[in-house]
């Protein structure tokens, strides 16, 4: 019987170039846990690793296992601990090239990612796509048959904005260029579950950050336009848990930074 996800420590092949190693560090914040995607051609013994996931012994080991420690290069989708934090220890363990767009987790390289550069590793083509809004540095990674959206497009559930003016403006726009390049491509994201499509699951985040700004506008309209930003988290929100409201704060600051510099406009 194939694998379903979630699979913990077990290699789930999903694409004829893509298997995934689900870490098991689930929480609110990241699913069912961190996504680490083992990319190779069909005909390639080595491997092309994307995000090594957190600081977890056991997860670590089991991408040295099933890579048999070949891994020709390692990329960063961006740079949230549930991410990066394995990076050492696979270096340690498999001296593993590791490439990302923030220069502190390089390992035998001295070149940052760049938007539209194309990596040719294990057999691949694999261009880098900048993706901002998440985070500044949130890179997607387009293969032939599949594109790996870190967590700017999740596989359940939606993404959680940084705080910082022109964060909403970045991420809508790069929710526009993913959806440019879905079309015939699986969904491979960082947390939840792949989908064979990814274009459907983009345009429906495209369609879910505009009802989110219409529900902060009217919500604006209700309680004026100086409403702080947890106030109209506990009405646009409310039928989110609470112990999410923190986060869904952060992406409330990101939305009225957006409609508010649009209005200066």
């Amino acid at each position: 019987m194939s694998l379903t996800h979630p699979a913990y420590g077990q290699v789930r092949p999903v694409t004829p170039t893509a298997s995934v190693l689900l870490a098991n560090n689930p929480n609110q914040m990241t699913l069912q846990g961190t996504n680490t995607w083992l990319l190779r051609a069909p005909d390639r013994s080595d491997y092309v690793v994307i995000d090594p996931g957190p600081k977890d012994k056991a997860h670590v080991e089991a991408i040295a296992r099933a890579t048999d420690g070949r891994i020709s290069l390692t990329l960063i989708t961006h740079h949230h601990h549930d991410h990066t934090g394995g990076i050492d220890r696979l270096v340690k363990l498999t001296g593993a090239q590791v490439r990302s767009h923030d220069p502190k987790f390089l390992h035998g390289s001295a070149e940052t990612l760049t938007d539209g550069e194309v990596v040719e590793a294990a057999g691949l083509r694999i261009r880098v796509l900048a993706t901002p809004g998440h985070t500044t540095d949130s890179l997607s990674f387009v293969l032939d048959d599949a594109v790996l959206t870190g967590d700017t497009v999740l596989g359940s559930g939606t993404t959680v904005l940084e705080s910082r003016d022109g964060a909403l403006g970045d991420y809508l726009s790069s929710l526009d260029r993913l959806s440019e390049v879905a079309s015939g491509r699986a969904l491979l994201p960082a947390h939840g579950p792949d989908h064979p499509e990814a274009k459907p699951v983009i345009d429906y985040y495209i369609r879910h950050r505009q009802e989110r700004l219409d529900q902060v506008r009217e919500a604006l309209r209700e309680l004026g336009p100086n409403a702080r930003p947890l106030q109209i988290v506990a009405k646009v929100y409310a039928d989110v848990d609470k112990k999410l409201w923190p986060a869904a704060r952060s992406s409330v600051k990101a939305q009225l930074a957006y409609l508010r510099g649009r209005d200066r406009s």
